[in-house]
């Protein structure tokens, strides 16, 4: 007999950042994310569809990745529809960003937050 599954979606994912107001001008102003509300040592952050993103203060060591081999793999992807003009916009903010990559038809690339957080955009 199989069981319902108890989750059913994600609801948010926490990204650790090093200075939280900076952080919250960054997600909205370069990233265009909306915040929800702001509390003691975090924000919420609205995409146009879930999950929301929550900022953490955290320490200055802590990062959002995790690495393989001593290079940083990302945790967060974001689907982008304008990912080539996206990519441009990041660029222009003198955003750090990796070199676009296509599989199939799929293409995709990896930028970072001012925390040093590797995120990655596809569509």
């Amino acid at each position: 007999m199989s069981q319902q599954p108890f989750i059913e979606q994600i609801h948010y994912f926490r990204i650790p950042v090093t200075d939280l107001d900076a952080s919250v001008q960054w997600y909205t102003d370069i990233l265009g994310l909306k915040v929800r509300r702001r509390g003691e040592g975090l924000a919420v952050m609205e995409l146009q569809e879930d999950p929301l993103l929550v900022l953490v203060q955290a320490d200055a060591e802590s990062r959002g990745h995790f690495t393989i081999d001593g290079r940083a793999e990302f945790s967060v992807g974001f689907t982008s529809p304008d990912i080539h003009n996206f990519r441009d916009h990041l660029i222009g903010q003198e955003v750090e960003v990796d070199e676009m990559k296509e599989d199939n038809g799929h293409y995709f690339f990896h930028f970072f937050d001012p925390s040093g957080n590797k995120l990655q955009a596809h569509w």
